[in-house]
């Protein structure tokens, strides 16, 4: 929620939007994504296609390596949010699903990301989001306290999973909806007090 990815544009110098949308419902795009956000190397999604749909590989590669164009930068009112909660204390992570030969990219789109304490990355644990096993290396790696700790997603799976395994979850919408939603929980002024 903090960076935004149209992954179109990594390729929108080439293709339409029509082929783009064609391409990806003949190699599945969602699913061959989320296997390298699960830790999946370029390389090897690439030879898998090669051997499913040989007419898509050049597609594929040229998403891997123009991904940076796949990222329109900061999500609007976001970075005013992450500066806030630091400026009152509040310890900043982030989790997301992301490969990991392609994460260097982000702070680049959203310099804010580095001001986080650190970021778990879906890519480098080989876990992916809504999975419970990476809600749970991360209260275990940073020592959290679930009912004393607000995730925030744009996925209501994500937001769902990581309720299950107690963690406070806000369903991202908009920065607006956002700031409201954390100045209830007394993280931004004008609250009633709350998480921590």
């Amino acid at each position: 929620m903090i960076v935004g990815w149209e992954p179109y544009l990594a390729v929108a110098d080439r293709m339409g939007e029509e082929e783009w949308r064609a391409f990806a419902e003949a190699i599945d795009f969602t699913e061959v994504n989320l296997a390298m956000d699960r830790g999946l190397s370029h390389a090897a999604a690439l030879a898998q296609i090669r051997g499913s749909h040989p007419e898509h590989e050049h597609t594929l590669a040229r998403y891997c390596r123009n991904f940076a164009a796949a990222l329109t930068g900061p999500v609007a009112g976001t970075t005013a949010i992450v500066d806030e909660l630091a400026a009152h204390g509040i310890r900043l992570l982030g989790l997301t699903n992301w490969s990991a030969e392609t994460f260097h990219h982000a702070a680049v789109a959203a310099p804010v990301i580095d001001r986080l304490e650190d970021v778990l990355v879906s890519g480098r644990e080989g876990l992916v989001k809504p999975d419970p096993a990476i809600f749970h290396l991360l209260i275990e790696r940073y020592g959290l306290q679930p009912e004393a700790t607000v995730f925030v997603d744009d996925s209501r799976a994500n937001v769902a999973a990581a309720e299950a395994v107690g963690l406070r979850a806000l369903h991202f919408t908009t920065a607006a909806q956002l700031r409201a939603d954390l100045r209830a929980l007394g993280l931004l002024p004008g609250g009633n007090g709350g998480a921590q």
